[in-house]
């Protein structure tokens, strides 16, 4: 199978220092596994672990591995490596960089190995939500003792206990795994997975480039996001429904586009700015014309049926005149012009957005220009908060308090956007150690405190699309395994797509 990626991950795959967005966490759940998934109802589940279990406080949390997992290069998953591989990804393991991770597991005070198969972490409080950070959105993959231990090509050193193993990566152009032929997964009949011998993954960054590549069979496959995309769901629904493509579309346990506002620089440090840059834009005209409207328009973070999810939060309103006001209000108040720049990747379907946004701001007064760089750069200028706002996609609907490290603040380096809300800080350190039926509420007070400072300004609940040839099947997001390495029959899969998809189960028919 020959899959096109949105993008390329530019600085590779050392797992703790590397910057994934969905193209990168695609390709590396094809190589590593991670010790937990998640399930058809959003809930965590043991995968290379065997069990994870708390105290009766969840301070403590003891791992359990299965026994007989290799790596590619035949090493043996033990209680060993998995510490070092946690110790790593909280900046704890020599030679081994961590930049963002180091925030992620900060809470951990301890480590420890028992040499076989128990690992057992201590926190420093109660951390209910921990085994959706053994998973962290499909990131915390483990790495070969071989990978940890040359710092130097960590990067593209790529030893895993995944599915499929390194064959060849070329930056920019391919990278081509085969099938790992000692994998400790069977599907439900027995059969050892994965199904397919090989794959490539190639960045193709527009999105009607992807289809074209599709159409003539440069590509077997690719992923599409309903965001305001040149090639839209409705079009990929039209060719499914005449039987030239297979198509597996998704907005479960959805992520959420966004524009970030800098709040730590002007303009957007003054909440007069977020508030007039909110009122101004006409969301739904915009998910109208751009989108089909298909996307549902998101009024925060947490998408429906999830913690902390909540129908009226008070954000979505469109008022040009009161934007206008406030954009006047801000310069009397501060004596300046309210200028702003907004950052995008120069894909079309985004500088389509960027343009309308940029029209309805300059309509409410302001000063709007625009730039763009590759995905990579991106990624880049919001860690270095070198932007005043920037397209967004982030926050998919698992467990609240993984946005943990993305909102706190006290000098997070993770917070993109820069602010420090003592309201925000103090919801969320309630949130994580909080006991399961209090949670929903304290999430539901942060979801309205985020709409009433805008920090972030929601377009929509982000639908992601899978297209394939007729003759390839088996997109499914994760699968839980029972205590014999068995996949399960379906019933408990987890259908959310914004974190990929499982490539062991990919098939093809043989004509």
């Amino acid at each position: 199978m020959i899959y096109g990626l949105e993008a390329e991950t530019d600085n590779g795959w050392c797992l703790p220092s590397a910057r994934l967005a969905i193209a990168g966490i695609q390709v590396a759940r094809t190589i590593y596994d991670t010790l937990t998934v998640p399930d058809g109802d959003g809930n965590f589940q043991p995968f290379l672990a065997q069990s994870v279990t708390p105290n009766d406080d969840s301070t403590q949390w003891t791992i359990q591995l299965r026994e007989g997992i290799t790596f590619h290069d035949g090493s043996p998953l033990n209680a060993d490596v998995v510490k070092n591989n946690l110790d790593a990804f909280r900046g704890q393991y020599p030679g081994i960089s961590v930049d963002l991770f180091l925030f992620v597991f900060q809470d951990i005070t301890d480590v420890q190995s028992d040499g076989n198969l128990t690992v057992t972490v201590n926190t420093a409080r109660p951390w209910v939500s921990f085994p959706s950070f053994l998973y962290s959105s499909g990131r915390l993959g483990m790495m070969g003792q071989a990978q940890l231990d040359d710092p130097d090509h960590c990067n593209e050193n790529m030893i895993g206990t995944g599915p499929f193993q390194l064959q060849e990566w070329v930056n920019g152009d391919h990278l081509t795994v085969v099938r790992n032929e000692d994998y400790w997964r069977t599907d439900a009949d027995g059969n050892q997975l994965p199904y397919l011998d090989e794959i490539t993954f190639r960045p193709v960054p527009e999105p009607r480039q992807r289809f074209n590549s599709l159409e003539s069979g440069e590509l077997d496959a690719f992923h599409s996001s309903s965001a305001t995309e040149s090639l839209t769901i409705a079009d990929l629904r039209d060719l499914a429904d005449g039987g030239s493509i297979n198509l597996t579309e998704s907005d479960d346990f959805a992520e959420v586009g966004n524009l970030m506002l800098n709040a730590a620089e002007p303009p957007f440090d003054n909440v007069l700015a977020r508030q007039a840059a909110a009122l101004a834009i006409d969301r739904e005209t915009i998910n109208d014309t751009l989108a089909d409207g298909i996307p549902e328009l998101a009024n925060g973070p947490f998408p429906p049926g999830s913690t902390g999810y909540v129908e009226d939060n008070g954000y979505g309103a469109y008022d040009p005149d009161q934007a206008a006001s406030l954009v006047q209000q801000y310069q009397e108040e501060t004596g300046q012009e309210l200028r702003v720049q907004i950052s995008s990747p120069p894909t079309p379907e985004l500088l389509q957005l960027v343009d309308a946004v940029k029209g309805y701001w300059e309509d409410a007064g302001m000063t709007v220009t625009t730039t763009t760089f590759d995905q990579a750069q991106l990624i880049t200028t919001a860690v270095n908060r070198d932007y005043q706002a920037i397209t967004w996609r982030n926050y998919p609907g698992l467990d609240p308090d993984n946005n943990y490290v993305w909102w706190y603040g006290q000098g997070n380096p993770i917070n993109f956007m820069g602010f420090d809300d003592p309201e925000v800080n103090q919801l969320l350190d309630e949130g994580r150690a909080a006991a399961p039926d209090d949670r929903d509420a304290i999430y539901q007070q942060l979801n309205e405190r985020l709409a009433e400072q805008d920090y972030m300004l929601w377009t929509s609940w982000v639908m992601w699309a899978i297209p394939t040839d007729p003759d390839l099947h088996g997109v499914v997001g994760a699968r839980p395994v029972d205590e014999n390495g068995v996949s399960t029959d379906g019933d408990s899969d987890y259908t959310g797509l914004a974190l990929g998809h499982d490539m062991a189960l990919m098939w093809r028919e043989q004509g």
